[in-house]
């Protein structure tokens, strides 16, 4: 499946679509912020503030990933999300979501797009599984993750240090009877 084939998903809020060239403005308004940054493991002393050439990679970076899907909350891009590491054979993938608009936060968005793509993975992609990685500091995205159905695995102890602490990765996975429980519920 190349880019342009990536299907368009649909929610209640938000669409998901295929990155696009032009979308480098929308991410590029977006901005950096500290928070943000240190919610994805950055270090704090690392934090930059985005350039448009920065803006630029990332949209290339998006158009570049085989299942990568531009969020949409009122015809503007607010973040990304993304199955990487697809394993046919296991039927498994890895999902990565970022919100990048700090007025977005917290309002149940990342968990419908996940939500979206779950669908998506376990419908038309014939995946029966989805696993990722969250800081244990990062209990909005925990939340959302729980809230489409993702179960704790495991820890690594440990694993990131941010601002001289050392801090777990918890890993999540999902299976299809823990999403279609999560949204029954």
């Amino acid at each position: 499946m190349s880019i342009r084939s990536l299907p368009t998903l649909t929610g209640p809020r938000v669409r998901l679509r295929a990155p696009e060239l032009q979308d480098w403005a929308g991410r590029f308004a977006l901005g950096n912020t500290p928070e943000l940054h240190r919610m994805f493991g950055g270090e704090p002393t690392q934090f930059r503030e985005l350039t448009e050439d920065a803006a630029k990679s990332w949209v290339d970076k998006q158009m570049q990933e085989r299942f990568a899907w531009v969020i949409e909350l009122e015809g503007r891009l607010i973040g990304s999300v993304r199955l990487h590491s697809v394993n046919y054979a296991d039927h498994r993938a890895v999902l990565a979501i970022g919100i990048l608009d700090v007025e977005s936060l917290g309002k149940g968005l990342g968990a419908e797009a996940i939500e979206l793509v779950a669908k998506h993975a376990f419908g038309p992609m014939g995946l029966h599984r989805i696993s990722l990685r969250v800081l244990d500091f990062n209990a909005r995205a925990i939340a959302a993750y729980r809230k489409v159905g993702f179960v704790e695995e495991g820890r690594e102890r440990e694993s990131a240090l941010i601002d001289g602490a050392w801090h777990d990765d918890i890993l999540m996975g999902l299976l299809p009877c823990d999403l279609n429980a999560a949204v029954a519920a």
